[in-house]
């Protein structure tokens, strides 16, 4: 099952077992399905892969339209079967893999089946509402989901939960704070948990005025100060709306209410989240701010394995200091907050809303406070218009999507001219 209300992971495993999993178990050759093989997560999973050859066999991996760079990862590592999401790339991707033993295919369809296909784990890293059918059917055939798609529990969370509860899939949180809150909760009971703390590193503008938020550039606001993450995550950390998202994802992954949720901005992204107990105990996750940690810990568990990431040394950063998010300063914080207290759809479009404001800041088109503000606007549109209820499905997911993708484009103009 999913991380559901008792968090039992798997085969409801309890934390001694977490700690000591049996050994044969650990043997094992685990067999790897990568979905978004050619992004950064996908490369973070193949080096981590090629680490240990002998404990990983790969059976299926994908990429968007990028043919030539993943027939190069398929003939490097043995892939029995690869796919190319743009049917355009497929006589491309067949041309990479020509003599050797991978099978090629392409096109929605074909990513499904990679999904389908029996891998024991499966790396969820297809970005975007792309990534909704195949790890949805990953799920349904109970295996095990490394999640990296924020999609996923954003958009369809109560779905995906409750379609991994009854398959017994298990869902392992790859992002860095979800991931760290997992590992925390082992340290006690579910019903002991007080509220888990998911730590931000404040982005690039962490300590910078509102007047000078208000004329920052994309190319100041791609600057993060810790991470190396793809341009849509980078300015999602910049507004706090990539924290925002987390709380949505924390909630339907460990059964947390908003209140149980809390944010620190925590600049050197040392401490990655915490979990506090009903005695007071707060137990964290610490690691160098490196993808490979939270990917080698789901790749492995319930073992563990050697990890190539810089080894944390305390004594050298000396201090490790945490602050109160400022909320005036970044709304899409709260904006966030409100989406999963209003529940239904509103999560949806509040993510729908994000990607197009981004993509329009990215693209010059609109100032960095037209981010929150064409947000906040798209959701009072769709909530106008009575498109918050619940979506029963993927495609009812993905139509709400696509509907506040059309509701913020419409609101650009007017947006654009506000926050100008």
């Amino acid at each position: 099952m999913g991380l559901g209300a008792d968090y039992c992971y798997g085969k409801c495993m309890t934390a001694v077992d977490i700690i000591r999993p049996n050994s044969k178990a650990a043997a094992q050759v685990r067999s790897i399905t990568i979905l978004g093989a050619t992004g950064s997560i996908g490369a973070s999973t193949l080096d981590l892969i090629k680490r240990a050859p002998e404990r990983y066999r790969v059976e299926s991996i994908s990429a968007r339209r990028n043919a030539a760079g993943l027939g190069k990862i398929a003939r490097e590592i043995g892939a029995r079967h690869a796919v190319v999401a743009d049917p355009a790339a497929y006589r491309d991707l067949k041309d990479a893999l020509s003599g050797s033993r991978t099978e090629a295919a392409a096109g929605e369809d074909a990513l499904v089946e990679a999904a389908q296909r029996p891998a024991d784990w499966v790396m969820a890293a297809i970005s975007g509402a792309a990534g909704l059918k195949p790890t949805l059917a990953a799920i349904e055939r109970g295996a095990t989901v490394a999640l990296a798609n924020k999609e996923c529990l954003v958009c369809a969370g109560n779905l995906f939960m409750r379609r991994a509860a009854s398959t017994g899939a298990t869902v392992l949180p790859v992002d860095s704070e979800h991931n760290a809150v997992f590992q925390a909760l082992g340290a006690g009971n579910r019903a002991d948990v007080r509220r888990a703390i998911l730590t931000a590193s404040g982005g690039p503008f962490r300590t910078w005025s509102i007047e000078a938020i208000k004329a920052a550039t994309p190319e100041q606001a791609l600057r993060h100060p810790n991470w190396s993450m793809g341009p849509k995550v980078t300015v999602d950390s910049a507004t706090l709306m990539n924290k925002g998202l987390e709380i949505i994802e924390a909630h339907h992954l460990f059964s947390l209410k908003s209140s149980e949720i809390d944010v620190l901005v925590h600049p050197q992204s040392v401490v990655h989240g915490l979990v506090e107990f009903r005695d007071g105990s707060v137990v964290a996750q610490l690691g160098s701010p490196d993808m490979r940690i939270p990917i080698a810990h789901c790749l492995a568990w319930p073992t563990r394995i050697d990890g190539p990431a810089a080894r944390l040394d305390l004594a050298a950063l000396q201090k490790l200091t945490f602050e109160e998010p400022d909320l005036e300063r970044f709304p899409a914080l709260a904006l966030a907050r409100r989406a999963l207290e209003a529940g239904g759809a509103a999560p949806t479009v509040l993510n729908a809303a994000d990607e197009v404001a981004v993509g329009e800041f990215i693209a010059g088109r609109i100032a960095f406070p037209a981010i929150a503000a064409l947000v906040e606007a798209t959701l009072d549109a769709a909530a106008g218009r009575g498109l918050l209820a619940e979506p029963t499905g993927i495609d009812a997911a993905l139509a709400v999507d696509h509907i506040a993708r059309s509701l913020a484009r419409d609101l650009l103009p007017e947006i654009a001219v506000k926050a100008s």
